[in-house]
């Protein structure tokens, strides 16, 4: 007989090795041992592959004993494969039972083998059982359907379309996920109600739910049956509609009122793993399984960012923890601390709370989950890879121990000889290096576990929180009205009477009487810590009002209010946001969904560049459904309501000064214009195809930024001063079927840019565009082509328009266009000019637009139209770069008044002292204008405010222009 090298494994696993290989010689024949002998002696890496099975698996044994050749076929290659049953060779029932359990086994089988000798990783094992699995299911339900038809006929709905069985496959089979010895969670379901019927005599009618009942009965006998050959899959049903007490199936209609109306969080949390497995082999099978997936939909992911969850999440947790202490699961590696579930409710969590807003995540797949959690900043650096390792390890532990006698455990044995042959087994060196490992992987899960489920911290002032508490359940009673007043006057609400009247007012409201009993537990939740985080700030009675239209807005999508609760950091920022500008009050109140932006402090006061605003909108777009304009036009509103939020944010924290507040601004717009324009060219090509030697990459489209987009001086609520260009023939025409000349196609691709920027959708505009700085105003074509543009410029174009062109430049569409344009405008402004003549115009356009605009008076100075204000300053940067580009180009070089100012004092064209007077004004007023704006209020001040600046542009004025 064959003796294994004693350097494979230690002398107690030895002997158990030669007596586990001697009783499988004794249950072959001869010729299978000696063929096997002689694969190991050939190749001497093989002998430690039959160690580990034997030693790991005494089920392996047991199918190698009973089928010879297995062991040698899967020394032999590296994956036996996997195909259906063919069930035309079947003639019984108990022919489809036996054939299934064979094809179960010798699967579990490779599985095993393949584990052990290191050739399938757990992610490919799980793939290959789930693959079992969905075959199984699926022979058995063609099978019996077959079966079924033959006796009762087709099940048909009321209208006569055939119904088919749907079989929806939950937990681990759901996720691709199956192990060794997992039981397999269904749920049955079928469209609609009707009665099943046929043209022969011999067809017995049912009812479809008797139908779909009685196939559903003889599924499950297939595959949970327990034979002489063991049994398919342990098939349970409880994770249906009412669970044991339910129906075994049932139709949309009512799926869809239980899950509507009694469905339970843990329920939601089931669902993220649903899918189908199996249907109806008929044409409408598979999108009835899509109509049914589409229906559950809305009941595992909401629509907004759902915290209301955790809460739910934790009492599941707390029921596991005490599980854990009562049943002493402590070495379980699902149940216990640090285990698999704990994983999945790391992953699952986050999928219940955003999965609505996110559709990435709605992935069924944990190692597909927790990158992208991490990708999306909802798990810290790196985390999602040491979580990976963990589970993995974890998960493949689990399938050891299942391994060893084909039973559903995940607990470790407490007999040292059998933990030692589980670590041999997963080719470890000993126990102690694998209990290493495992208490590594279980600590990095239970605290990655405690973070993200963790309860929130209590607040140390607990009697604070109970006064605020007491204030609000007794708001509107008279007889404590004194107290009240002293306690709000106290925290510095001022005038306390208009506190305890607008409190009062919220706690009488009809909306807030009408709530439900949950939405109301969470309201009187947060207003005791709105009231304490509100006595926190400067004025404590502004921040409250401006705070109370969002909470309003928000009191019957009561999740955001738990968001709230769960998360005080939040509430402090909020109240000091709202408290600095009515601006963010106000977005916050039109749009909760912003909220979502607060989660997380750090990445909200973050600043970003103009390229993470790029990639950071182009992720944001790749969860939208290509083909839904709708939904396009909304992500990209979101996106940009969000980022207002953070950049208005940083801006009255002072994490970001106003040169950059109106660069973010900028470079948010560019990326908005140029994700819009790709989505115009995708429908308009679409409709009409393109126009020659045009494509996506250069479209030979351009759009000129005018105005303070082009001057990188976007303020907040700015419009959006554009002109179209283009350089394509206008005699050539487009190639799709609905063809359009060049011109027309062009000035369809500008209206369609326009209509996806200006339509006001259920979240607004994303901007308000002007197009009438293009040649000829109104009057002139929509897009111009660059030589009609050059032409207008050199022929028709007034002074005023010159002026407009300093501050032009490309902001999306064709690189080489914009180039070419940037080109253009250099040459435009470096023309020469009769100095005297241009003065002259620009002093008259300054007086005309002095006269109409400004709201200067004895007592106010309006920043922008007054004298000595910010156009004062405009006017003379743009008379300049036009007096003098001609002698020093490089001053025309950028577009913002800054660096301009700049380029003339390195030209040697203005002294440094008055460019720098000139500079600090201009920054004084727009910093008060921006201040204003967030305070939504108009840009204008006290008439003794600024009076130094007003003096020195004044000045400067007399010496330039006279």
């Amino acid at each position: 007989m064959y003796h294994f090298p004693e350097s494979i494994c230690s002398a107690p696993l030895q002997a158990r090795l030669q007596s586990q290989w001697q009783s499988w010689c004794e249950q072959v024949g001869e010729g299978e041992v000696a063929a096997l002998e002689a694969q190991l002696q050939a190749d001497a890496s093989l002998p430690l592959l039959v160690a580990r099975g034997l030693l790991g698996s005494d089920f392996l044994l047991q199918q190698c004993a009973r089928t010879p050749g297995l062991l040698g076929e899967l020394l032999a290659s590296e994956d036996l494969g996997l195909a259906p049953p063919d069930l035309t060779t079947l003639e019984t029932d108990e022919d489809l039972e036996r054939t299934l359990r064979l094809l179960r086994n010798r699967v579990n089988t490779e599985a095993i083998w393949r584990d052990f000798a290191g050739q399938w990783d757990i992610p490919t094992v799980c793939a290959r059982l789930t693959e079992l699995a969905e075959i199984c299911i699926q022979a058995a339900l063609d099978w019996h359907w077959q079966k079924m038809v033959e006796r009762h006929g087709e099940p048909r709905s009321r209208d006569g379309q055939v119904q088919p069985m749907i079989v929806l496959g939950m937990g681990k089979l759901g996720a691709r996920e199956l192990n060794l010895s997992s039981d397999i969670d269904l749920i049955f379901a079928y469209p609609e109600p009707g009665q099943s019927g046929g043209d022969s005599s011999e067809i017995k009618p049912l009812e479809n739910q008797a139908f779909f009942q009685r196939l559903g009965q003889r599924l499950i006998k297939s595959l949970d049956a327990v034979t002489a050959d063991g049994f398919v899959f342990r098939v349970d049903m409880r994770l249906r509609p009412y669970g044991d007490s339910g129906p075994l199936v049932s139709h949309f209609a009512a799926l869809e009122d239980y899950y509507q109306t009694q469905g339970r969080e843990w329920e939601r949390y089931a669902m993220i793993k649903a899918r189908p497995v199996a249907f109806s082999s008929l044409p409408g099978g598979a999108q009835a399984a899509e109509e049914l997936m589409e229906l559950l939909r809305p009941f595992t992911y909401r629509r907004y960012i759902d915290f209301s969850v955790i809460e739910a999440l934790r009492e599941m947790k707390t029921l596991i923890q005490r599980q854990v202490r009562a049943r002493g699961l402590t070495d379980n590696v699902k149940l216990g601390r640090g285990g698999i579930r704990e994983v999945e409710f790391i992953a699952q969590a986050f999928q219940l709370i955003r999965g609505g807003r996110e559709p990435d995540l709605r992935v069924r797949n944990i190692l597909k989950v927790l990158p992208l959690l991490e990708q999306d900043g909802h798990l810290p650096q790196g985390a999602a890879d040491q979580l990976r390792d963990a589970y993995l390890l974890l998960r493949r532990v689990e399938h050891g121990l299942q391994a060893e006698k084909d039973q559903q455990t995940q607990t470790i044995p407490v007999e040292s000889e059998r933990r030692e042959q589980l670590a041999f087994a997963l080719g470890y060196a000993g126990w102690e290096s694998l209990e290493e490992e495992l208490l590594l992987a279980q600590t990095v899960i239970e605290r990655e576990f405690d973070q993200v489920i963790a309860p929130p911290e209590e607040s140390d002032e607990i009697s604070e929180s109970d006064r605020w508490e007491l204030l609000w359940s007794g708001c509107e009673r008279d007889s404590d009205r004194d107290t009240w007043l002293t306690q709000l006057q106290d925290a510095g609400f001022s005038p306390a009477d208009k506190a305890l009247e607008v409190i009062s007012a919220l706690h009488g409201d009809r909306i807030v009487t009408a709530l439900p009993v949950a939405g109301r537990q969470r309201l009187d939740q947060t207003m005791p810590l709105l009231l304490a985080a509100a006595a926190e700030v400067g004025e404590p009675l502004l921040a409250l009002e401006r705070v109370l239209p969002l909470l309003r807005s928000i009191l019957r999508r009561s999740a955001y209010l738990v968001l709230i609760n769960e998360n005080p950091p939040i509430l402090q920022q909020l109240l000091r946001l709202c408290s600095a500008s009515p601006w963010i009050a106000d977005q916050l109140a039109r749009h909760p969904v912003l909220l979502d932006e607060m989660l997380d402090q750090r990445r909200l006061l973050q600043p970003s560049t103009a390229q993470d605003i790029a990639d950071e909108l182009r992720q944001h777009m790749l969860r939208v459904d290509t083909d839904d304009l709708e939904a396009q036009m909304e992500a990209l509103r979101h996106f940009k309501q969000g980022q207002s939020l953070r950049i208005a944010a940083q801006e009255v924290t002072g994490a970001l000064p106003l040169m950059k507040v109106s660069d973010s601004l900028t470079w948010l717009a560019e990326a908005i214009l140029q994700q819009s324009l790709v989505l115009a060219w995708q429908q308009v090509t679409e409709k009409h195809g393109t126009p020659k030697g045009a494509s996506a990459d250069d479209m030979r489209f351009s759009i000129v930024a005018y105005g303070k987009l082009g001057g990188l001086e976007l303020g907040h609520g700015s419009d959006l001063d554009i002109v179209f260009v283009h350089d394509v023939d206008g005699a050539g025409y487009t190639d799709g079927e609905r063809s359009l000349d060049a011109q027309s196609f062009y000035t369809r691709l500008a209206q369609r840019l326009i209509h996806i920027l200006q339509t006001r959708t259920l979240s607004g505009a994303l901007y308000e565009v002007d197009t009438r700085l293009r040649p000829s105003g109104n009057s002139g074509l929509l897009v111009t082509s660059l030589a009609a543009f050059e032409k207008y410029q050199r022929e028709s174009a007034w002074t005023w328009e010159h002026q407009a062109l300093v501050r032009t430049r490309p902001v999306a569409g064709s690189e080489r266009l914009g180039q070419a344009f940037k080109a253009l405008r250099t040459q435009l402004l470096c023309d020469a000019r009769d100095e005297q003549k241009l003065r002259e115009e620009v002093v008259a356009m300054r007086n005309k637009m002095r006269a109409h605009l400004d709201k200067s008076n004895d007592r106010q100075f309006d920043l922008k139209h007054g004298s000595g204000g910010i156009v004062d300053i405009e006017f003379m940067v743009q008379y300049a770069a036009l007096a003098w580009a001609q002698r020093a180009p490089s001053i025309v070089r950028y577009t913002d008044n800054i660096r301009i100012l700049e380029s003339l004092t390195e030209a040697g064209l203005m002294p440094a002292h008055q460019a720098a007077h000139l500079i600090d004004a201009y920054k004084a007023y727009r910093s008060e204008g921006h201040r204003l704006a967030l305070q939504q209020l108009p840009g204008v001040v006290s008439g003794d405010q600024f009076e130094a600046e007003r003096k020195t542009v004044t000045t400067t004025w007399q010496q330039m222009l006279g």
